[in-house]
């Protein structure tokens, strides 16, 4: 009886330790495959401003000089869905660029929400209109990034953990535009700080949400610094005319020196 006994304990024993080992080897086995890379977002994922648009993505203008591309290029992931679009909201983002996450899926990265705070009136107030109409639009983008802004990157951020569950997700940030404190063509001081002091904002808005959500904010300020308009040695465009979209961009230095160092640390 003892030794029927015994063999049954050492029985429960042993299946226990191998559906353990089982579990344990299909949760590696799950996390190895994650590997895929999906690059989500608005024009400064794509790469508007960079050049070298893929003639495939129309519209989108995503660039072979862009930081999603020029990361997949360097570290070779199993799969890359290069799906940013400029002009992307978040909304946007939810319903059409979400289709290749899936289990696979080991890292996403993603800039959005200067589109839904209005950036591209924003910036065009302040270059065409007085120093008053510029600080009145940016309140406006301010408030709204404080009070719906936050709902709309939980959308999305939940969107994605929901398809990529494995997936660790970096959300960047926007750049400073302007350096201060100097003599400077085009945009009074005045402009140029509250500019600065919107994206600052509006930044602390993303890295909030993303941080809430378990996600990575990386932090492009840092790595922009001594590279704003008015620095000498710009990896933004200014105002561009011939090519009106590109204006306030990173260029394709923007993409490599700001962008690019920034995902690989994350």
């Amino acid at each position: 009886m003892r030794r029927s006994r015994l063999a049954v304990y050492l029985g429960s024993l042993l299946l226990a330790a191998t559906a353990s080992l089982t579990g344990a080897a299909a949760a590696q086995a799950s996390e190895a495959a994650a590997t895929g890379y999906v690059a989500l977002g608005d024009s400064y994922s794509s790469g508007v401003g960079a050049g070298s648009y893929l003639s495939s993505s129309g519209d989108c203008k995503r660039s072979t000089r862009a930081y999603p591309y020029l990361w997949a290029a360097a570290n070779s992931p199993s799969s890359f869905n290069f799906t940013a679009c400029s002009g992307a909201r978040t909304d946007e983002v939810v319903a059409s660029q979400l289709a290749p996450l899936n289990a696979s899926t080991g890292l996403v990265s993603i800039t959005v929400g200067g589109n839904d705070a209005g950036f591209a009136d924003v910036m065009t107030t302040c270059v065409l209109q007085s120093d008053s109409a510029c600080v009145s639009r940016i309140n406006t983008a301010r408030a709204y990034v404080d009070s719906t802004l936050p709902g709309k990157l939980d959308n999305v951020y939940a969107a994605i953990r929901s398809k990529a569950p494995s997936a660790h997700v970096v959300v960047l940030g926007y750049p400073r535009f302007y350096k201060l404190g100097q003599a400077c063509l085009g945009l009074s001081e005045t402009k140029r700080k509250a500019i600065n002091d919107a994206s600052d904002h509006l930044n602390t808005a993303i890295e909030k949400r993303a941080r809430n959500h378990g996600f990575t904010f990386g932090d492009v300020r840092t790595t922009f610094t001594g590279h704003e308009i008015c620095s000498g040695a710009s990896w933004l465009h200014s105002v561009n005319w011939f090519n009106i979209g590109e204006s306030y961009h990173p260029t394709a230095n923007g993409q490599s020196g700001g962008y690019l160092p920034v995902l690989n640390a994350a």
